[in-house]
């Protein structure tokens, strides 16, 4: 296969893991190019497999996984995380752009929660309809006294970001909730580089940012309150073993060196949130745990400490709101609202499917789009029409029909792709990318550490770990 002129590939021509990969599909790769060349950006990438088999190598990535107990837990219990050998590489200069971008997302996004919670200025001027709000499941009107320490209500965002057939990037998900995957991120990294080398200098940036940068924004929650500013007690509350990610919560809080506790680990006295083992005051609390909702008993745990200004939440409850995915549809105008700017980053269009004409043009298309509950997540409920069988597809058309207000659209996105190894050999499949931006005292950062997820099965569009999913290392390179 041709490379591109001054890209010499540490491998020898005879076990050019690259040979025979097939080229010129719909969907953009992420490392090769159309007439078969690779693209500058990922060569120090594939050159980590010089002089290793691929199914050696998928191997010897997978043993340093199982080494270092990196699960996620099912509804039948935990599963291994999978973690492909293959990095996938994005150019420094497309990655800072990005970064921009997310950046001045986050911070139209947390405007809009602070908004929702206060004066509602963008329904009153009529950028977001009344009936938006007020349908997404994670709206809190009971919440709209709180106001978080510092005024941030998101301290950190996950967001999927899909490139399309054209290669150009845009944000499919937004998640402020409980973001996941950041230490999941890293195990990626330390498993790849572990065994097959990181290329040296021409390696990707390091991750070495990504934990400080976290623990910023953790202290950018710290109350007024907060006997020591400076070194604010600070804890993560997870559900515990049951919770799906909580490898990840148990190894967070060790790179933080902060408490792990579960919710019959603290305690209300008086206006302070206690941790039973010391009564010590508890300052700050990253809350891991998939109670979103206000009427949980962990809000009713937390709260009022957090009305009385006691405590700090990341992320605060009422966060959700941000999360719907008919606001996603709405988020560049907030952009433009909030912020006074152009959005940096597109969103792939969401139909509003309550707004007859959107709704119109849906059904006429409706096999044509991806229909998505409004408060779903982890790909449950999503109904790829393309690819879904017509049962499905007209089961998806009459809940539509039935209750457009509960549903979203949008046009099928063919994700990039990238070479993975599958029964020793590569073959492209399909790749999202997962970015985290915190917010520090600073402002907005886009932390090192980002996930990217891949499908393993061929033609597979859903890249959660549950339905047949796992991770690439992501690797930035100048």
């Amino acid at each position: 296969m041709a490379h591109p002129v001054g890209v010499t590939l540490a491998l020898p021509p005879h076990s050019d893991p690259l040979a025979g990969y097939p080229t010129g599909a719909e969907a953009f790769d992420e490392a090769v190019a159309a007439d078969g060349s690779l693209r500058p950006e990922a060569e120090p990438a594939v050159a980590t497999l010089a002089g290793q088999g691929l199914r050696a190598a998928r191997a010897l990535v997978h043993e340093q996984v199982r080494a270092r107990g990196v699960v996620y837990r099912t509804a039948t219990g935990s599963a291994p995380f999978v973690v492909d050998p293959v990095p996938r590489a994005m150019a420094a200069a497309e990655w800072d752009e990005l970064a921009r971008g997310l950046e001045q997302r986050l911070l139209a996004l947390d405007a809009f929660v602070r908004d929702v919670y206060g004066p509602q200025r963008i329904v009153a001027e009529g950028v977001v309809p009344a009936r938006v709000l007020g349908g997404a499941d994670y709206y809190e009107p009971l919440l709209s006294h709180l106001r978080p320490p510092g005024g941030r209500w998101i301290g950190i965002a996950g967001f999927d970001v899909v490139r399309d057939g054209e290669g150009t990037l845009a944000v499919l998900e937004d998640n402020l909730r409980t973001p996941s995957g950041i230490a999941y991120a890293i195990a990626a990294r330390e498993a790849v580089t572990a065994r097959l080398g990181d290329a040296g200098e021409a390696g990707p940036r390091s991750l070495d940012d990504t934990i400080p940068l976290l623990r910023a924004a953790l202290h950018a929650a710290t109350p007024p309150a907060a006997p020591d500013a400076a070194d604010p007690h600070m804890v993560l509350l997870t559900d515990g073993p049951r919770n799906s990610a909580y490898w990840e919560h148990a190894w967070l809080a060790r790179a933080l060196d902060i408490a792990l506790v579960q919710p019959d680990e603290v305690c209300i006295r008086g206006d302070r949130l206690l941790l039973r083992a010391t009564m010590r005051p508890v300052d700050v609390v990253y809350r891991r745990t998939d109670a979103d909702r206000a009427d949980t008993p962990i809000a009713r745990l937390l709260l009022p400490s957090l009305a009385a200004g006691t405590l700090g939440v990341v992320n605060a409850f009422g966060t959700g709101v941000g999360d719907d995915k008919l606001v996603h549809s709405y988020v560049e105008d907030m952009i433009r609202f909030y912020l006074g700017e152009r959005p940096l980053v597109p969103s792939v269009r969401t139909y509003d499917l309550a707004q007859p004409d959107c709704l119109t043009e849906a059904l006429d298309r409706f096999g044509e789009l991806v229909i998505k509950p409004r408060a779903g997540h982890g790909g449950m409920g999503v109904v790829i029409c393309p690819h879904a069988r017509r049962d499905d597809v007209e089961a998806a058309r009459r809940a539509v029909i039935a209750n457009p207000s509960s549903w979203v659209a949008q046009p099928l996105v063919t994700l990039s792709t990238h070479p993975t190894v599958i029964d020793g050999r590569l073959c492209p499949r399909h790749v999202d990318l997962r970015p985290f931006v915190v917010q520090t005292a600073e402002g907005p950062a886009v932390l090192p550490a980002a996930l990217t997820r891949v499908a393993f099965g061929a033609g597979a569009l859903v890249v959660n770990s549950s339905q047949n999913g796992g991770a690439k290392d992501t690797w930035i390179v100048a």
